[in-house]
């Protein structure tokens, strides 16, 4: 990653604990450590059974039966709680760390948790109605990450993030200028097509869905695009 965020100076103004966010991140580490502790061939299967799997979904080929244990639209929501390495489990979870407390406080416990999983089941139907015809399985919290992406862009553009350029010198940067990057590399790679194992499609699925939903599901008094003067931007 050419830039990793670590931290952002917008503090939480209505909920005293982001623990769906917190939540969300313990039960994907839970699972990633189940899943370690799995053989590769059962790793292999639980991918299969559990991930989003297109020509399964759209109808074009069902899974052999013994792969088939969960009905196509379950996967929808279970493939986002799989990872395939340490790097895709923390790369998802720093960005949801970051990002995901404050869209927390801007929806409420409940509703963050019905945006989290409609961003995500929306990023898994993306990809698979874009890749009709992949027998490949998709897993991963990438989707519903880029809907807390999308959400806090529409947001917070302003607020200041502290990031990891290159992996190691520390830059502070308005949000919007990290996200819009974020944006941009989603775009190259996906038109580019010169990195086929990623699910490109499903972060633009994902984003388009958060920056929608958090729009119908906010709080009134927060406003979009951010307040004139950010007073989060500062130290």
């Amino acid at each position: 990653m050419v830039f990793v965020p670590i931290h952002d100076t917008n503090k939480l103004k209505y909920i005293g604990f982001q623990r769906v966010t917190v939540g969300l991140i313990l039960a994907n580490i839970a699972v990633f450590l189940w899943q370690l502790s799995l053989d590769a061939k059962q790793a292999v299967a639980v991918a299969v059974i559990a991930g989003v799997t297109p020509a399964s979904l759209m109808g074009g080929a069902p899974l052999p039966p013994e792969f088939a244990l969960l009905p196509p639209e379950v996967t929808l929501f279970t493939y986002m709680f799989l990872h395939a390495s340490w790097m895709h489990l923390i790369g998802n979870m720093i960005f949801l760390w970051v990002f995901g407390d404050n869209i927390e406080d801007a929806l409420g416990h409940l509703r963050y948790l019905f945006f989290y999983f409609i961003c995500g089941a929306a990023a898994g139907y993306t990809h698979a109605l874009m890749e009709s015809g992949s027998q490949a399985p998709m897993i991963g919290a990438s989707g519903a990450t880029a809907g807390v992406i999308g959400a806090y862009l529409v947001l917070y553009p302003r607020v200041k993030v502290w990031v990891l350029l290159l992996m190691r010198i520390p830059v502070r940067l308005p949000a919007y200028w990290i996200l819009a990057f974020w944006v941009g590399f989603q775009f190259y790679f996906m038109l580019s097509s010169s990195d086929p194992t990623t699910a490109w499609w499903a972060h633009i699925g994902g984003f388009v869905t958060g920056i929608i939903l958090v729009m119908l599901l906010k709080r009134r008094e927060i406003p979009l695009w951010g307040p004139k003067l950010d007073e989060n931007s500062l130290p």
